[in-house]
Order: C-alpha cells, then sequence, then structure tokens
C-alpha cells in the first residue's frame, strides 16, 4: 500500500506540474475518514462523481465525506473536459443546506456570466416558491450577484430530473444545491434531490451540507 501510495504522488506531481504550488497528503487510512479529516485546510474540495459501487478501502463515498467534512463539494462527472461556470443555476428549497450552498457558490456567482435560481414547486405552493426565490434573487443582488428567479411546477419524476432537464434546457454548466436536508437513511430508502443528483446529474454540482 505504502509503494501504491508512492505511485499515485508521481502521478499527481507530474500531473500537477513544477509551475504551480501543491501540496500531497496521504495517509494509510479509509479514503472517506482521511478526506474529512484533511478538509480542515481546504475552501473547497473537488472530487469525482462516484460512477460504480464504492470499495470504501479505495475511493471516497462521496455523501459520507459530504455530511461529515462541513466544506463545500465540487462533485464532477468523469465525462466532463473542462470546468466552467458561465451559466450557474441554483437549485433552490428553503433549508439550511441551499443557504449554505448559495453563500459557499459566491465566488463562482460572482464571475459567472448568467445565474439562475429555480425553485420546483408543487402547485398549490408556488405563491410561496416565488417569494423564497426572489429573497434569493434579492440576496445575491446585495452581493453584486445578477440572477433571475424561476418556479416551475413539479412534473411527474423526480425533482433532480427535472432540475436536470432545465438546467440542460437553458445550457447550464454548474448545478449548485444544499445536501442532505433529509437525513441520508431517509434519501437512501426513499430517495432525494441530493442522491439522484449525486448519481445522475451529467453536471458539475456544488453542494454544502
Amino acid at each position: 500500500m505504502k509503494a501504491k501510495v508512492a505511485e499515485a504522488e508521481g502521478k499527481f506531481r507530474a500531473a500537477a506540474g513544477s509551475d504551480r504550488q501543491i501540496e500531497w497528503r496521504s495517509a494509510l487510512e479509509t479514503p472517506t475518514d482521511t478526506l474529512i479529516s484533511e478538509a480542515r485546510c481546504a475552501d473547497l474540495i473537488v472530487i469525482e462523481k462516484n460512477s460504480r459501487p464504492i470499495d470504501f478501502y479505495r475511493a471516497a463515498d462521496t455523501g459520507g465525506a459530504i455530511l461529515g467534512a462541513g466544506r463545500p463539494f465540487l462533485v464532477v462527472p468523469g465525462s466532463v473536459k473542462s470546468l466552467s461556470a458561465d451559466h450557474v443555476v441554483v437549485g433552490w428549497r428553503d433549508t439550511r443546506e441551499a443557504r449554505r450552498a448559495v453563500q459557499d457558490a459566491l465566488p463562482f456567482l460572482h464571475e459567472a456570466k448568467r445565474v439562475t435560481v429555480v425553485q420546483i414547486s408543487e402547485e398549490d405552493q408556488k405563491e410561496a416558491a416565488r417569494h423564497h426565490v426572489d429573497d434569493v434573487v434579492l440576496y445575491l443582488a446585495r452581493h453584486k450577484i445578477k440572477a433571475e428567479g424561476r418556479v416551475e411546477t413539479h412534473l411527474l419524476g423526480s425533482g433532480a430530473d427535472q432540475i436536470i432537464g432545465f438546467a440542460e434546457d437553458e445550457d447550464a454548466d454548474l448545478l449548485v444545491s444544499g445536501a442532505y436536508g433529509h437525513t441520508r437513511l431517509n434519501e437512501w430508502i426513499f430517495g432525494g434531490m441530493t442522491r439522484d443528483l449525486l448519481t445522475s446529474s451529467p453536471f458539475c454540482c456544488l453542494m454544502s451540507h
């Protein structure tokens, strides 16, 4: 294992090159626990989306790390060719986790050419949803970020699928979302926005818990 870790460090340094400031940290511990521990010195954690069953001894569990790290995560699908954020879609739901995600995303939102705040709402809750979205747009304006608000009626299927479809139609490149507004066990049994985005999103997702 020590030899494999040393080999990985060599590949990392070769890929990063010598013209940038980097730091390599490693430990013979489970990847998820190590990532959570090392998160204390990070502003942002970038991690590849899990596209297959996890070997917990060789790969970090993204969901577990998001819950434990106390830092925002940029979850990147393996098929993504570049990390651009020209059009950012904020998937809003009035939860603590969504508020944290919007605040954590401010550096990305400042650089974006377009920002859209969207909430998927039941028909009888659309008035309240519009009020919530308008408040988020106002909050961003106070940070000198121009955003537009949208409220979409919840259709058949999951909210995550609808937000992904909306982002595809709007040519977005980054989704911002709170993570695990419900317990992870509840999402594992019944499904939920976070789990579905982690498994299905073709876009990079910035998530905070």
